[in-house]
């Protein structure tokens, strides 16, 4: 009855609804990341999220066949998992140490960092319009970071790093989807990435309980399931119409973190986060 009716929508409201779902999923994901936060060490938990996200992702790779790995771009796809998943691991970092409210609307400043990104490395034109937005939202990040006030840490400087490193990794999808499909992409992408952490995991790995390991691979599940909201909304509704309703994640960083953590967010962060989504929202049109 209800798939009936959700066909039935409209596709861009069917679009928004994929991705208010997924950015359900990777809101409760930060939360599981911040309560494993204090047994176990970032890298040990991108770990866990890469090689579930491939066991989930396995049957797909399987019946794509051969062609799934046939690449004559290797070392493009190592330098993109290199790149993100050092991202990830800091975007975990970011979260355990930062407000859930704080470390979503750190995550959005990644179109910011794209447009510089697009510009050196893709030899994109930007106009001034798109140059002023993205100054705006830059003081949008002074006004929620405020550095070298006292409530500036480290986990800000983390946290952005991890945007620019995720914005990086878009410019190497774009590279990368001249002539390769996104399902080796993904392939490739989960592959380095567990190579990637296996190593470094070993020196920081904690044992667990059988509920942490729960916990642990419902990480890499979380992920993958937002992901592939995300992949629906956009390819069944208009990018500019569905692309808005991801911002909702602040809301659902905000509730699930006074929920869970008691985490009451400052004003700043509000008056910043809000300068952010106003800049990436004009980019996004523009």
């Amino acid at each position: 009855m209800i798939p009936g009716r959700f066909r039935a929508l409209p596709a861009n409201a069917q679009g928004a609804l994929w991705i208010l779902i997924g950015s359900l999923f990777l809101s409760a994901n930060d939360a599981v990341v911040k309560t494993l936060g204090t047994d176990f060490h970032p890298i040990q938990m991108a770990l866990f999220r890469y090689a579930i996200g491939m066991a989930l992702l396995l049957p797909w790779f399987v019946k794509a066949g051969r062609e799934t790995w046939r690449t004559e771009r290797l070392g493009t796809h190592f330098a993109r998992a290199v790149v993100a998943g050092v991202g990830q691991a800091a975007v975990y970092y970011g979260v355990i140490h930062l407000y859930l409210a704080d470390a979503t609307a750190v995550a959005f400043t990644r179109p910011l960092f794209l447009t510089l990104l697009a510009v050196l490395f893709l030899g994109e034109t930007v106009g001034w319009q798109r140059w002023a937005a993205t100054a705006f939202g830059f003081a949008g990040v002074l006004v929620m970071v405020r550095p070298g006030g006292a409530a500036f840490d480290i986990a800000w400087a983390v946290a952005l790093a991890a945007a620019v490193l995720f914005a990086l990794g878009i410019v190497y999808i774009r590279r990368l989807a001249s002539t390769e499909p996104s399902i080796r992409i993904l392939f490739y992408y989960h592959v380095f990435g567990i190579a990637l952490f296996a190593g470094p995991s070993a020196a920081v790995w904690q044992p667990f309980e059988p509920d942490q390991l729960a916990l642990l691979m419902t990480i890499g599940a979380l992920t993958c399931a937002g992901m592939v909201c995300f992949v629906q909304g956009f390819s069944i509704g208009e990018a500019s119409f569905v692309g808005p309703f991801e911002y909702l994640r602040l809301i659902y960083a905000a509730l699930i973190g006074f929920w869970m953590f008691a985490e009451i967010p400052s004003i700043w962060t509000g008056v910043g986060a809000a300068m952010i989504v106003a800049s990436a929202l004009y980019i996004a049109r523009r």
